[in-house]
């Protein structure tokens, strides 16, 4: 539950935000993380001391449903002559650390991320004769807060979210989103750490396929060419009727070169999957790779998990420019520097060493595999192949609904587990398919009926029986089981 009144009205936990003359005595009482995030807001808009705010009732910390304490939404004017029109701006209060005394966040010092590192905006049009901003974009954010709460993955300027619903539960076109950096927002460092502001872009389902098929960096600067898609600051139109490929269709020429040349950035998804090793009997539940034992997932390590996550942001953070994207980036003052791209990849995460198995698991070489994907997971199987491995890149698929992973890897990809001479291999849940090009060439020519939904079928199965290697695409509610 949540509740909507002016940030300066007395409420039952959020206090007034302070002004820059606002008390000794009360400022010591202030949250220092809310008081950080407010200065900036401030600093956007002077004359809106007072914003209307959409709060938690009953905050997280005392058990509540809602991770965002706050969500604040200031009138903004734009700039017409700047293709700017006059938008709501909502800023959420919560995924970084706003009161430093573990209540929320795990304080480990200040010069790293603040709770998440980052708060989330969205910039809606404002509506003729609109007075009031809707609040719908509240809970929104509050579902975007929750996934990161409940996953512990972070967004990264150029992520996409799969929505597959009006963002306002209305009949529009705007079903899903892109994550860009807040162009008025500046990073600010509080006594937790520094906060950055990630923007929510709604987009169209042509859209996002696009960012999926190439990268969701180049999407938004296609989105800023066009004023009535999100023009220079990406707000977001519900009214929207078409995409930016029907508005202009040269930008799908743009977007058709650039996956050519750069092949996907897209690293990976959280997919509904699964895995059974054909090389066992059934049976032989003590050695099985398979998701499930029994009723119970098996249980990937701390290190597997953290290393899955990497294999997920890897290639996220993207470019300003649409090139391959960075295979290490080195990391100074928190910004992203290129070097040279190649076409080797790395399963490395920053800072560490190649991917070592936990020594109490041991990683095993599988003589046959079945791999399992609902029909969503599975339509991504081709930009896997076409748009990451042809580029020696690598793809992971992070289940949802089991503690299991799948990751493919090109020969040229460093760090992996999986070889030429054993091409499937198992660390605990996590399996690595290693697949030469031609192969892959092969799978892509067998799987193009993927790409077309509408003519789909399920259950679909294909199988490489000379690689041991059989793919299905089942329905969702064989992940929804029990046992998955």
């Amino acid at each position: 539950m949540a509740e909507l009144r002016p940030s300066g009205a007395p409420g039952p936990t959020a206090p007034p935000a302070p002004g820059p003359t606002a008390p000794p005595a009360f400022a010591s009482l202030f949250p220092p993380g809310l008081h950080a995030i407010y200065g900036e807001c401030r600093r956007l808009y002077p004359d809106q001391p007072n914003p209307l705010q959409v709060t938690a009732i009953v905050k997280y910390w005392l058990g509540g449903p809602d991770p965002l304490d706050y969500v604040s939404m200031y009138r903004n004017v734009g700039s017409p002559s700047a293709n700017i029109p006059e938008h709501w701006h909502y800023i959420s209060f919560g995924l970084s650390d706003l009161y430093g005394d573990n209540r929320v966040h795990e304080f480990t010092g200040t010069d790293g991320p603040s709770g998440f590192g980052f708060e989330l905006t969205f910039r809606l049009k404002r509506e003729t004769g609109e007075s009031a901003p809707p609040t719908w974009p509240a809970e929104l954010m509050q579902g975007l807060a929750r996934y990161v709460f409940q996953s512990e993955n972070t967004f990264c300027s150029g992520d996409h979210v799969s929505w597959h619903s009006p963002l306002d539960n209305s009949e529009s076109r705007i079903q899903h989103m892109l994550l860009t950096e807040d162009p008025q927002m500046q990073p600010v460092q509080t006594p937790f750490g520094v906060v950055t502001f990630l923007q929510i872009v709604g987009v169209c389902t042509e859209e996002l396929h696009a960012a999926q098929q190439w990268n969701g960096q180049g999407i938004l600067e296609l989105l800023r060419t066009v004023p009535v898609a999100g023009g220079p600051w990406l707000i977001t139109d519900m009214r929207r009727g078409e995409t930016i490929f029907e508005i202009d269709p040269h930008l799908q020429e743009r977007v058709d070169k650039g996956i050519e040349t750069d092949g996907s950035n897209l690293s990976g998804v959280s997919a509904k999957c699964a895995w059974d090793d054909l090389s066992r009997p059934p049976e032989d539940d003590e050695d099985s790779r398979s998701i499930c034992v029994g009723a119970q997932p098996r249980r990937l390590s701390g290190k597997d998990t953290e290393q899955i996550r990497e294999t997920l942001r890897r290639g996220l953070e993207i470019n300003s420019k649409p090139v391959l994207p960075p295979i290490n980036p080195q990391r100074q003052n928190g910004l992203t520097h290129d070097r040279a791209p190649s076409r080797k990849d790395s399963l490395e995460s920053d800072g560490s060493t190649a991917i070592i198995p936990h020594e109490l698991i041991r990683t095993r070489q599988l003589e046959s595999v079945h791999l399992k994907f609902n029909q969503e997971s599975g339509a991504l199987i081709p930009l896997c192949l076409r748009g990451r491995l042809l580029h020696g890149r690598h793809f992971t698929y992070k289940s949802i609904t089991g503690d299991m992973a799948i990751t493919f890897v090109s020969t040229g990809v460093e760090g992996a587990f999986a070889t030429e001479e054993h091409p499937y291999a198992a660390h605990g849940p996590w399996l690595q398919i290693l697949l030469t090009e031609e192969f892959v060439e092969k799978m892509l020519e067998d799987l193009e009926d993927l790409t077309s939904p509408e003519e789909f079928k399920l259950p679909k199965e294909y199988s490489w029986p000379e690689k041991k290697l059989k793919v299905s695409i089942l329905p969702d509610v064989v992940f929804d089981s029990p046992l998955h």
